[in-house]
């Protein structure tokens, strides 16, 4: 890895295939224009029309350690937020619940929580509101009225700044757990209530001493998902 606000050597391939959602993270501070830079080059995302539709709140310092503070009080306090879009299947069916169950007990595996230790898979999940300590937290939001197009445009932005990032070595985490607690969002970060919280992601180091790195999601093949027709 290089020094913090350095550009690596990486290929886009090599960016892509290096992509982990990482679940703990160093310290190390990441320099703001660093951030900036991975942004500038997100921002070259596709959207339709290039309405580019996109909102990033970048938390750092004291601002992150307030929100780290009020959404961990909420759900210490047995408060699960509340959704404002449905993200998941509902119900769950098949194929994608048996994909969900592997990823999910392949991570408690290799955190070592076993099988209906409640406790320990809860706060495995409320190290998702502490950004997995990473330095820096970002929140993403559109326009409330917004089609689902602005929806996939904006995925295509997160998607850049996380092959972005690992030009600069630096390690990401999507996290769709921070919209439940958009209010408190809304509350540290003034975003106003006609923009929809999408998610949050960590950005920073990976520490790769912790064992929630170890785990790698299993991906399918391309015969799993493509048909090509000559």
């Amino acid at each position: 890895m290089t020094s913090p606000g350095r550009q690596e050597n990486c290929s886009a391939a090599e960016a892509i295939m290096s992509r982990r959602s990482i679940r703990a993270f160093l310290p190390d501070p990441v320099p703001c224009e660093t951030v900036r830079r991975i942004l500038e080059i997100a921002g070259r995302a596709p959207s339709g029309s290039n309405i580019q539709p996109w909102q990033v709140e970048v938390l750092t310092g004291r601002t992150l350690a307030r929100l780290k503070a009020a959404i961990t009080a909420r759900f210490d306090a047995g408060d699960a937020g509340e959704e404002t879009y449905q993200y998941y299947p509902s119900p769950w069916r098949e194929p994608y619940l048996a994909r969900r169950r592997e990823t999910g007990w392949g991570l408690y595996a290799a955190l070592g929580i076993a099988r209906g230790d409640d406790a320990r898979m809860r706060a495995q999940h409320r190290h998702n509101f502490l950004f997995f300590d990473a330095p820096v937290g970002l929140i993403f939001s559109i326009d409330s009225d917004l089609p689902m197009g602005s929806w996939l445009d904006t995925g295509m932005f997160l998607q850049s700044i996380m092959i972005a990032a690992r030009g600069f070595g630096l390690d990401s985490c999507p996290q769709q757990a921070f919209a439940a607690y958009h209010q408190t969002i809304r509350d540290v970060t003034g975003l106003p209530e006609d923009r929809t919280v999408i998610c949050g992601m960590a950005l920073g180091r990976a520490d790769l001493t912790d064992p929630a790195n170890r785990f790698e999601t299993r991906r399918l093949s391309v015969e799993d998902y493509a048909r090509f027709h000559q």
